[in-house]
């Protein structure tokens, strides 16, 4: 089969690790007789040193035209560090995320049993943890109008947004992966203090008997957050808003042992977007340095979730689980930093291990 993958490498490392993921999927094509064809589109500091924009139109008709995205990641410091700046990076992000719908954010949290020992808790915490945060992406605080700053700058505002149908709408998601998971949802709100949160519950709960199957309990964020930590393994499925998922995702990747590893998908209305969840990481651009497993499973889920190729996304798992027990990693997480893979050589090696 023949595929269009809009590939958008962005700033920072996210060149290097998707080039790795690239050789991946390209040994994939290989052995299974499928044929990507990657179209590349500027987005970032990239592209807005280049265009002005940090999402222009002709990378957004490159991604309308694609099969799936394979994107990378977005930040430099020179925005980062002024505050006054019009543009930035992170803007981009969000106009993708709006003009392709890309209403929700499925991140799975799992452990890797090689690295148990790189994780921030007990190994008796941790090992076995398995759930997947669901987050609302196009909604909330992060789009809600009005906003700014006063014009004495004195004083700034933002306005947090729900509509029941962007509620019902993930909702569904979040049901429908509980049922392919353990049937269990929880969902995290602040319906004690937010409008919105009131919102989302009373919505979750008017679905509730069209889903008998799923056991649904509710959750405060500040409670979730600690929970998290305290007990990883209570968690199946994770629903919840914008702003609160991304918070929350983050902490949980932690527990894994490295941000590096764990991949994300964005689902849209008209294509979706694989990613890993790690930032641009600058200091370490150009380095050949950067843990590419991360982009390499956005991988994996893009032949999954976005192509409907399982059988394709096993394998590069089993390539990845492989890596890891070989200790072929790059030095961030490898048990002997000084025979520590570069990036480039962990690509390869996932390749190779695919073609046998």
């Amino acid at each position: 089969m023949k595929f269009t993958i809009a590939k958008l490498p962005g700033d920072g490392i996210g060149p290097e690790v998707v080039a790795q993921a690239v050789k991946v999927l390209e040994a994939i094509g290989k052995k299974y007789g499928h044929e990507f064809d990657f179209t590349f589109g500027i987005t970032g500091a990239h592209a807005i040193d280049e265009v002005g924009e940090p999402y222009p139109e002709s990378t957004h008709q490159i991604c309308m035209d694609a099969d799936a995205v394979l994107f990378g990641a977005i930040g430099d410091p020179k925005y980062d560090n002024d505050p006054k700046a019009k543009v930035r990076p992170e803007q981009g992000l969000l106009a993708m995320r709006k003009k392709l719908g890309l209403y929700a954010n499925i991140r799975p949290i799992n452990t890797f049993p090689s690295l148990i020992h790189k994780s921030p808790l007990r190994p008796d915490l941790v090992e076995g943890a398995d759930f997947v945060v669901i987050r609302e992406l196009t909604g909330g605080i992060y789009f809600g109008e009005p906003r700014g700053r006063s014009e004495n700058g004195e004083k700034a505002y933002d306005t947090c947004v729900y509509t029941k149908e962007e509620v019902t709408r993930i909702t569904k998601l979040g049901f429908e992966y509980a049922r392919l998971r353990n049937k269990r949802m929880t969902v995290v709100d602040k319906a004690n203090v937010l409008a919105t949160s009131r919102l989302w519950r009373e919505t979750v709960q008017g679905m509730v008997a069209d889903y008998p199957d799923v056991e649904v309990d509710y959750m405060f964020v500040d409670n979730a957050a600690m929970q998290i930590i305290q007990w990883p393994k209570k968690f199946d499925v994770m629903l919840t808003e914008n702003m609160f998922g991304d918070i929350l995702s983050d902490e949980a990747s932690v527990i894994t042992g490295s941000l590096g590893l764990l991949p994300s998908a964005s689902v849209g209305i008209h294509t979706s977007v694989f990613e890993p969840i790690h930032g641009s990481y600058p200091q370490a651009a150009g380095k050949d340095i950067a843990n590419p497993i991360g982009t390499v499973l956005s991988a994996a889920l893009l032949l999954e979730l976005g192509l409907k190729l399982p059988a394709e996304a096993k394998a590069v798992r089993d390539a990845v689980d492989a890596s890891l027990a070989a200790d072929a990693v790059t030095e961030d997480i490898a048990t002997d930093k000084a025979k520590a893979f570069k990036t480039s050589a962990v690509g390869d090696w996932l390749a190779e291990y695919i073609l046998k």
